[in-house]
């Protein structure tokens, strides 16, 4: 029930639309690697934008092309599959926003925001690290359709969530200028 989509997978077309959907996770990781190494790690966001740039067109791309498969698998497999065709149709949206939180954080950086010599750089660092891991995590869940993986890995994602809240809220109620909340807004996941 955690997540019906894991199940054996007896249709073709599905295979070849999960293989795609963990290769949108492979890029979303790159995309989200290199526009942290941009704001925390020094990396010239001018080296690093047109790679960027590139990924997030494909992440984009590959969103649209599962969709449609998706829907031309629904019209060909009928009501068989159509509660995995659902939780897939979210699970994609929900990396291509991974993408588009990624590109933002890079767009912070091309705007001069470095957080590389910040004082409490650790903890980006220490996020930037888990969240990378757990995209990788997400694509081995995903394709091995492991149910008990998985829950234990949404358990530690909202217990992650809890952790980035709790920042959000020190972070309101400081006196730090916005060139300093905004950013850490951010890289916190939210």
């Amino acid at each position: 029930m955690v997540m019906e989509f894991f199940r054996k997978s007896d249709s073709g077309g599905l295979e070849r639309i999960e293989q795609q959907i963990i290769r949108m996770l492979v890029d979303t990781r790159h995309e989200f690697d290199e526009a942290m190494s941009s704001l925390v790690g020094g990396a010239d966001p001018t080296v690093l934008g047109p790679d960027i740039r590139v990924t997030d067109g494909r992440i984009n791309a590959s969103e649209r092309e599962i969709r449609r498969e998706l829907v031309v698998h629904a019209s060909v497999q009928g009501a068989e599959d159509v509660s995995t065709i659902l939780a897939y149709m979210i699970v994609i949206k929900k990396i291509e926003r991974i993408g588009d939180n990624a590109k933002n954080i890079f767009d912070l950086a091309t705007e001069g925001v470095r957080l590389e010599d910040a004082p409490d750089i650790d903890v980006h660092i220490r996020f930037r690290d888990r969240l990378s891991e757990m995209i990788a995590a997400t694509a081995e869940i995903f394709g091995a359709r492991d149910q008990d993986r998985a829950a234990e890995f949404i358990a530690n994602g909202d217990e992650l969530r809890k952790e980035f809240d709790q920042l959000v809220v020190e972070l309101i109620h400081s006196d730090a200028p916005a060139s300093e909340a905004v950013p850490r807004h951010f890289c916190t996941g939210t």
